[in-house]
């Protein structure tokens, strides 16, 4: 275990003690991107809000290194784990930059005072995340992209070694898909972050991943690089792809055969 940076041991995870994937067994080095793909209702954000400690798991146990995330402290998890999830902040009257800053609150103490140092992080990342130019607009007004880069600047302020995100490019278009993605690449290259995300955009994960956990059913149904993953016969399956899709129109499946290159 002390190989990996981030691993899982019988993992189970699901609602009201019934379990939805059993015995997951996840072993990431640190700095690697983690890609969470399957069809909907497979149960992505069920681990991946698992893997944050938002959902009790059933039973085994979340490392990162050798360390227990169900014992660590919240304070002390906050300094190593960021999340980005879909569910809708409630930031009333808050400009964009107030709640990057928000991203601070491990390191601020009880009164929640930003220092200059926190001042000069918050002012870097949203640099980075070209969000500058918004920060001091209502983040209530602005678009469903410039929030969802308003949340990856928040928490990478939190200066974490790891972050989980779900969906984080639903609401983005094709250029800032592109550009966020390239953020989370710049910010494992430059600081050794660890991804672990879930992403519909299947080019977009075999682009950008090291590795690629598929999820079907009660066990997970594949774990492994890209070019491990991608092929034909087990995409389709994955997906439920077949000629039966496409009734009376083969050239459609093919057309997605090629488009996504699964061979």
């Amino acid at each position: 275990m002390t190989n990996y940076y981030f691993s899982t041991k019988k993992m189970c995870v699901g609602y009201d003690g019934k379990p939805l994937i059993k015995d997951m067994e996840i072993y990431l080095p640190r700095g690697e991107i983690l890609t969470l793909i399957g069809p909907n209702g497979a149960g992505k954000s069920t681990v991946l809000k698992s893997i944050a400690g938002q959902l009790r798991l059933l039973c085994g146990k979340v490392y990162l290194e050798e360390s227990n995330l169900a014992e660590m402290r919240a304070g002390e998890l906050a300094k190593k784990m960021a999340v980005v999830f879909t569910e809708k902040l409630r930031a009333e009257m808050k400009s964009c930059r107030d709640v990057v800053a928000t991203g601070r609150y491990p390191y601020t103490g009880w009164f929640g005072g930003l220092s200059k140092e926190d001042e000069s992080i918050v002012d870097e990342v949203m640099e980075l995340t070209h969000i500058t130019e918004i920060g001091g607009q209502e983040f209530e007004r602005v678009s469903d992209g410039q929030r969802q880069r308003v949340m990856l600047a928040r928490a990478i302020c939190q200066e974490p070694e790891i972050v989980v995100l779900d969906e984080p490019t639903s609401y983005l278009d094709i250029r800032y898909k592109l550009e966020f993605l390239s953020i989370l690449q710049e910010m494992r290259e430059k600081k050794g972050l660890t991804v672990i995300m879930s992403l519909h955009e299947l080019e977009l994960a075999k682009m950008i991943s090291d590795k690629i956990l598929c999820l079907r059913g009660e066990y997970v149904e594949g774990f492994g690089t890209p070019e491990e993953i991608y092929k034909a016969d087990f995409m389709e399956r994955l997906f439920g792809i077949n000629e039966s899709s496409f009734p009376g129109n083969t050239k459609f499946l093919a057309y997605i055969r090629q488009m996504m290159e699964w061979s």
